[in-house]
């Protein structure tokens, strides 16, 4: 490691520990780096600029999040809810296996565990305390575990980044993405009817079977987004920008148009939300595109791939190891940093390994999702403590145990690639 590149680092992380935001804590970093090595520092701003603006597939992010805060200032979370609260409210624990369903359903609007968790999440966790059957602490850790799945089923912002950095096709990561994240909410459920009957969860009363029909039709128009963007994209008609744009235009028309239930007033906010959450994924790309520029400088994935190569590792420890490392770094970063700034690292040994690339890419997403979770630094508990006012000791005391199971998924995940392959496979993927 170079003096310039151990000072960079040192600022960096400097920075991050007095709690400066991590986009303007990586830009101090490659100041430094710059400025120690005798480099222009406009390099810096040619870099983010240039790499920001060749990358069209960017847009996507900024549309999926359009897409959600229309979905959550509407009255489309509702909707969603009554028609889950029909279909598996009537089972013990009911109220936790429609958190888990609506996370799988919102799952496929949103992209974001962020959103899920402020957005339905919210909704739920009030519902489930009202009834008087659930803790505080149990209904938060449920909703804060669901939300990791947001990112896994498509549409998925992660997964649009991994692609940039990677080269995979958006098409089947997305794709690869769906049965892993059923798998996800399976293992959850299975979950809630342990601890219900172990901790006497009552039922709901049960939504007459007369009405789910009713409730159905109203739900529809919503649950048919994750089937009209993957055909938008698997049949070719639009590249996954434009399916984004698709998106963000269908969650406007279902919620201004069909419900009538999101005002001109309420849209401009939903614009002002978007735009701000865009700006600053899109600072935090930007910065990290600089430090990518300087890994490459340094020769740090040439290096690793090398020593790797010499050690002869075997591909499934490789990927044991590198889940191991992502999952501690969950625990403190963002999963965009993770995604853009160490996964480029060890894509040449994924490729030298033959490690399929589309299988990497959900591994790691399900990886930086579980490390949301990851007490004590978790960003999603404290998104719900930040929502709902419930103390984190009592989340981080309920979440143990989802975080085992979902550990338990990820590893089957990796034991299995055909979970995350098979699908993908089945639509013509030649990986």
């Amino acid at each position: 490691m170079s003096v310039e590149l151990l000072l960079g680092l040192i600022a960096l992380f400097g920075m991050a520990a007095i709690g400066t935001p991590v986009a303007f804590s990586i830009l101090v970093g490659v100041i430094v780096y710059l400025g120690v090595a005798g480099q222009d520092l406009a390099i810096a701003g040619q870099t983010m600029v240039q790499r920001l603006f060749d990358g069209f597939l960017l847009l996507a992010v900024p549309l999926f999040i359009v897409s959600a805060n229309i979905m959550n200032a509407g009255s489309i979370s509702d909707r969603l809810l009554n028609f889950c609260i029909a279909v598996v409210g009537r089972f013990r624990g009911g109220m936790g296996h429609v958190n888990v369903v609506a996370s799988l359903i919102f799952s496929g609007m949103s992209g974001s565990a962020v959103a899920d968790a402020a957005g339905i999440g919210k909704i739920i966790i009030e519902m489930m305390v009202k009834s008087g059957k659930y803790t505080r602490g149990y209904a938060a850790a449920i909703t804060a575990a669901t939300a990791t799945i947001g990112p896994i089923i498509p549409p998925s912002i992660p997964m649009v980044i991994y692609a940039l950095v990677s080269g995979a096709s958006i098409k089947d990561l997305f794709l690869g993405g769906i049965i892993p994240g059923l798998f996800m909410g399976f293992v959850l459920m299975a979950l809630n009817v342990f601890m219900s009957h172990r901790r006497g969860f009552g039922r709901e009363d049960p939504v007459p079977l007369r009405d789910l029909p009713k409730l159905t039709v109203q739900a529809t128009p919503a649950l048919l987004m994750p089937f009209i963007l993957l055909f938008c994209l698997y049949s070719g008609i639009t590249t996954p920008t434009e399916a984004a744009a698709i998106a963000a235009l269908y969650a406007l028309v279902i919620a201004a148009g069909l419900y009538r239930a999101i005002k001109l007033r309420t849209l401009y906010q939903v614009f002002v939300d978007s735009a701000r959450a865009a700006a600053s994924v899109g600072l935090v790309i930007g910065a990290s595109m600089i430090l990518t520029y300087i890994v490459v400088q340094e020769n740090i994935p040439q290096a690793l791939s090398a020593t790797l190569d010499g050690a002869n590792i075997h591909p499934l420890v490789f990927l044991l190891l590198i889940n191991v490392m992502v999952l501690l770094l969950g625990c403190i970063l963002d999963a965009t940093v993770i995604i853009l700034v160490i996964v480029p690292l060890f894509i040449p040994t994924c490729e030298a390994l033959g490690i399929d690339l589309v299988h990497f890419g959900v591994l790691i997403v399900v990886n930086s999702m579980i490390g949301l979770i990851t007490p004590p630094y978790g960003i999603l508990l404290f998104v719900i403590n930040a929502v709902t006012g419930i103390p984190l000791r009592e989340i981080i005391g309920e979440i143990w145990a989802f975080l085992g199971v979902l550990l338990l998924a990820l590893l089957v995940m990796i034991l299995v690639p055909d979970i995350v392959l098979w699908l993908p496979r089945l639509l013509g993927y030649q990986g």
